[in-house]
């Protein structure tokens, strides 16, 4: 997916919010977003949103000296979802269609996102996905997908939001590589993140390499790309996967939650719907 010009206020929105996560100097920010305008200048609109974002992170980095300003939140957040495990298996063993659940209460979890939201209310955003139609719902085809393979890839987002992929892994029934973020980025879940949402306990968890918020091809090592290639069927959570993938021609099930009306427009939905959409699917 390109970048619209309409994400391009988001990514000085960003740079700010995790800017002063870690510092109040208010020169430093200044300057910090001085360097993200003549940076951002520079490069084409038909960039993949992630590729603008890599850099401006790697700038947050290095004007900042922090590499993971998001490490405490992370942290929290998936102590808040662990809390919340319990409740979430229970919906599911209590569901007519435990896999579908799974998969609702996944996409319940994409609004962990610290790219779009400076806060959220993870108990009342469980009850609202619960509660509405998926927007893009393509489960036939994922649930027909899922019989026919061996193995899984699911490529993961946000770290509070890698438990609620738990919930939906451990329904799967087969064995499930689970890729993460090669560097800390926003919020996005890394190994140390990832095994701490218990995903190394139903899941072999890998790097996809990629240090930005995005699964984008280009940045990721050969045996993340490698697997790609050579799984059936393939998971993708977010918007930054969406928007890094949604176009390499990959059969893939995309699961998110619209937060923005750049990526509703181009899913064909609105703000807000969810969405389990799957691309370049063989019937």
């Amino acid at each position: 997916m390109k970048t619209y010009l309409e994400c391009i206020p988001c990514f000085f929105k960003q740079a700010i919010r995790a800017a002063r996560l870690v510092t109040d100097d208010e020169e430093l920010i200044k300057r910090l977003l001085d360097e993200v305008g003549v940076m951002l200048k520079e490069i084409p609109l038909d960039s993949k949103p992630p590729e603008m974002a890599r850099l401006v992170y790697g700038k947050i980095k290095e004007i900042t000296g922090n590499e993971d300003p998001y490490r405490e939140l992370k942290k929290e957040n998936i102590e808040k979802a662990l809390s919340l495990y319990p409740a979430l298996k229970s919906r599911v063993e209590d569901s007519r269609d435990r896999l579908l659940t799974a998969v609702r209460i996944a996409i319940a979890g994409n609004i962990m996102d610290f790219g779009v939201y400076s806060g959220f209310d993870i108990e009342r955003e469980v009850e609202e996905v619960m509660s509405k139609d998926l927007a893009v719902c393509d489960y036939k085809d994922f649930r027909r997908c899922l019989d026919e393979t061996d193995e899984i890839l699911y490529i993961g987002d946000n770290a509070g939001e890698a438990v609620f992929d738990r919930v939906l892994i451990e329904e799967l029934g087969k064995p499930v590589k689970y890729a993460v973020r090669g560097v800390p980025v926003i919020n996005d879940a890394t190994l140390k993140d990832a095994a701490l949402a218990g995903i190394g306990e139903i899941a072999t968890i890998i790097s996809s390499g990629t240090s930005a918020p995005g699964t984008l091809l280009d940045d990721c090592s050969i045996e993340f790309k490698k697997i790609l290639e050579n799984s059936r069927l393939v998971i993708s959570k977010g918007q930054g996967n969406y928007e890094g993938l949604s176009e390499e021609g990959y059969s893939i099930f995309f699961l998110l939650k619209v937060k923005c009306f750049v990526i509703a427009g181009d899913i064909g939905a609105r703000e807000g719907d969810v969405i389990l959409k799957g691309i370049n699917i063989n019937p």
